[in-house]
């Protein structure tokens, strides 16, 4: 007969816990809902499991019932625990008056963003609407590498287990181009992206007292023939949100 250690019991615990984890991560502005099958997929566990995971996560309020038959969605207790967890990011709180004021300025649309558990994600939006085309990007967005903010999250990383986790699949020669621009971006203060001549952001860092808490961006589109002032704005806001914050801006 196979005994059962207190150590298989833990070990079971942690993988139910890293479970419950990665179903939560599914879900984002653009998944509100899943299935069981969706999650079996994503996750690769069986459908069985799947649902039993979903229906505990339902009880537990972790999740609920979605709109459309059989699927499931974030719960009231995310929604409590996300809001919190945000309400405790001192730079969450103050930021509001210091994106409109720079959105107004440069008349583009300014976001912060904070880290995630998996990379930085979209907090606020301030939307320019003085344009007949409005280049927006929802709260609660996650930033893939590409991203002219997600640069400063692996310039000023603890680690290199960030980069290492966003970075995989990458060719050597993607990550020598990455880890180019990140230096760049770091030694100048601002980075510049514009994606296959789409919509263009241009991101800075926000310190406080413990290093990089956060990150701003303006987003905009079409041809500026001299994109220099904006960028001392988004300078300025950011130092000025660094200030109060109790930090200094980092080289």
């Amino acid at each position: 007969m196979a005994n059962n250690e207190p150590g298989d019991a833990l070990t079971s615990d942690i993988r139910a816990v890293a479970r419950v984890g990665q179903i939560c991560a599914l879900f984002g502005p653009r998944v509100l809902e899943l299935t069981a099958a969706d999650v079996a997929e994503r996750t690769g566990l069986n459908r069985t499991t799947a649902y039993r995971y979903c229906a505990s996560m339902v009880a537990a309020g972790i999740l609920r019932r979605g709109v459309r038959r059989s699927t499931f969605a974030l719960g009231p207790l995310m929604l409590e625990l996300g809001t919190l967890a945000l309400g405790r990011q001192r730079v969450v709180e103050i930021a509001g008056p210091y994106l409109r004021k720079l959105s107004a300025a440069v008349r583009m649309t300014a976001v912060l963003s904070v880290m995630g558990s998996h990379g930085p994600i979209v907090a606020l939006t301030e939307e320019d609407t003085s344009r007949m085309v409005v280049v927006t990007v929802h709260a609660g967005t996650k930033l893939d590498v590409s991203a002219a903010q997600t640069r400063f999250f692996l310039a000023y990383a603890d680690d290199g287990t960030m980069i290492e986790e966003m970075t995989a699949g990458m060719s050597a020669a993607e990550r020598a181009q990455l880890e180019s621009e990140i230096g760049t971006a770091r030694q100048r203060g601002f980075s510049f992206v514009r994606p296959n001549g789409g919509p263009f952001v241009v991101g800075a860092p926000v310190f406080d007292e413990g290093g990089l808490c956060a990150t701003v961006g303006i987003l905009g589109a079409g041809d500026v023939p001299d994109l220099t002032p904006a960028v001392e704005q988004l300078l300025a806001t950011t130092g000025a949100l660094s200030e109060e914050l109790g930090g200094t801006v980092v080289r």
